[in-house]
């Protein structure tokens, strides 16, 4: 499957925030995005994600399914990690395997983010990282060809770090595609980096 977005516009209170923007994602690869605050990243992943409606331009997601909408086709985690702080981290992760219509072995998705020791601790009492890592394992809980992170390393140690890196070079072995918004260097494979400026004229 290949990623395509063609003249892409983004309007918010009438205001340009991305305009005329195209690229494609292949395949096994991975985009970061990256530009100042302002600059639409963010804006343009929740697009992508379905969240928030494109003004001009066309997206889609070649070779996927007709009937499934992009939305459907990816994971996307944005800034927010949405986890239920009274609800332990195995029952979060298993309420988001349902949600996505996921199947397979939960504790296995939670190991592989360093969280198996704690699956049965409420989601209240981790740690800013413990808590983002719990968000990331949505992406071993349900398959989805294309993967959207907003600021993903954010609040991650080295080991965290290195635990998603790997997640990340099998879902893009396998023939996914990413698109991650970042502050700083990731150095996952087949990387490529799209630069975002604000946008100064409506499209």
């Amino acid at each position: 499957m290949k990623l395509i977005v063609d003249k892409l516009s983004v309007l918010r209170d009438s205001r340009a925030i991305l305009a005329d923007l195209s690229f494609t994602v292949e395949p096994g690869s991975s985009l970061l995005l990256v530009g100042p605050n302002g600059a639409g990243k963010t804006t343009l992943l929740r697009t992508l994600a379905g969240l928030l409606p494109a003004s001009a331009g066309r997206l889609w997601l070649e070779g996927g399914r007709s009937e499934q909408s992009l939305g459907e086709l990816c994971h996307y985690v944005g800034h927010l990690n949405a986890i239920k702080s009274t609800l332990t981290v195995e029952e979060n992760a298993r309420f988001w395997q349902r949600y996505l219509g996921g199947a397979g072995p939960v504790d296995a998705a939670l190991a592989r983010f360093g969280l198996a020791g704690l699956k049965d601790i409420p989601a209240a009492y981790l740690s800013a990282g413990q808590k983002r890592r719990l968000a990331l394992a949505r992406l071993l809980l349900a398959r989805r060809p294309l993967w959207l992170l907003d600021e993903p390393a954010a609040a991650l140690d080295h080991d965290a770090q290195a635990a998603l890196t790997a997640v990340v070079t099998a879902g893009l072995a396998a023939g996914g595609l990413v698109v991650a918004a970042t502050h700083q260097p990731l150095g996952w494979p087949n990387e490529r980096t799209l630069r975002l400026q604000p946008a100064t004229r409506a499209p």
